[in-house]
Order: structure tokens, then sequence, then C-alpha cells
């Protein structure tokens, strides 16, 4: 009777942990993968070239993603060189030693994407191209820019992406096929990166 009584309560305390374990398991997991990185999503626009002719608007998304950044760390040791002389006495003297390790810290970029839509509402004549100017200043200072035309009666769609941008602006305005001319907007805002 003992010997049934034990290996029922062995069954018993088996299952239990057969139960158990997995459901922590899945808490663990689950804890651990919330954690979602930050991000920033918004609408800009709608900006209008001066003439209201050109409109330009659209949609920013910035992703945060942390990565491990690998370099070569230079390390200084002492280590302890001895030597015996003629006479058999040991004399020891502490040499500094320099060796190189791999090494790794956590870094952090942001990951941007900028979807607009440029509509064009004089599409004949002179000046019939409606554009849209990015203007990118990263986080270091480097500024670049991103220009797009529409000169047809239909709305066109762009996108471009990148990293790292401290500030996004438009500047939507009027000319032709080779490049605005006139009737700017002045800058606008599209993305400022929180400080």
């Amino acid at each position: 009777m003992r010997f049934a009584a034990r290996i029922l309560i062995g069954v018993a305390a088996a299952t239990t942990v057969a139960i158990a374990a997995p459901v922590a398991a899945n808490a663990s997991v689950t804890s651990a993968t919330s954690a979602t990185p930050a991000s920033y999503e918004a609408g800009w626009g709608s900006y209008y070239s001066s003439d209201h002719k050109a409109k330009a608007k659209g949609h920013v998304e910035v992703e945060e993603k942390k990565y491990k950044h690998w370099y070569w760390k230079t390390f200084w040791v002492k280590k302890k060189v001895c030597k015996y002389d003629e006479d058999g006495d040991k004399h020891c003297k502490w040499i500094p030693k320099k060796f190189k390790k791999h090494v790794w810290v956590w870094k952090t970029e942001h990951f941007y994407s900028v979807d607009s839509k440029l509509t064009n509402y004089k599409w004949w004549g002179k000046n019939n191209c409606a554009w849209e100017t990015f203007k990118i200043v990263n986080h270091d200072g480097s500024t670049y820019f991103k220009k797009f035309k529409n000169c047809h009666k239909f709305p066109k769609h762009y996108s471009f992406s990148g990293k790292d941008a401290a500030h996004i602006y438009v500047n939507v305005s009027r000319g032709k096929h080779f490049g605005p001319t006139g009737w700017y907007s002045g800058w606008q805002d599209v993305y400022h990166a929180a400080a």
C-alpha cells in the first residue's frame, strides 16, 4: 500500500513540474520580448507652395534599434618578471605589458522612413511641376537633400529612408522639369528628434 502511495505522489509531482515548467518558461520569454524598442510615428503636412498650386503631405516613422558595437580595447597589466643573479639571489620587478581584447558595447541607431504624397494643381503651361525638397540634418551636423517632382495631373507617392536624423524639413515649391524655380513654402517641419 505504501509503495502504491509513493508512486502516485511521484506521478503527481512529476505532472505538476511538467505543467509548471513550460508556463514559467513562457512567462519569462514573453516578459523579455515584450520590451519593444522606442519608436515615433506621425503624419506631417499638408504644406503648400506659396501660390497654393503644389501640396505635399505624408507620414514619418522612426524606430530605435540597439546593436552590439565591437571594437579592440587596449589594456595594461603589470607582469612580475624575476631573474636570478650570479649569486643565486632572486630579483623581481613589475613590467607593464600591453594587450588588446575584442570587447563590445550597446549602441543605438534611429532608422527613419518618410513617405510623401505630392499633388500638382497646375500641370500645364510654364512652371508646370510641383516640387518637394527634403532637408535631412543628421546628429553629427551633416546635411543632405532629397528632391521629388510631379509634373502630372495625378498625385505621386515618394518615400526615402535613412538613419540617425536629428531634423527633417520639407520645402514645397513650383518649377520646371529640371528643378524648382519659385513659390517656395519655406522649410516646414517633418520630424525633430527628442533631445
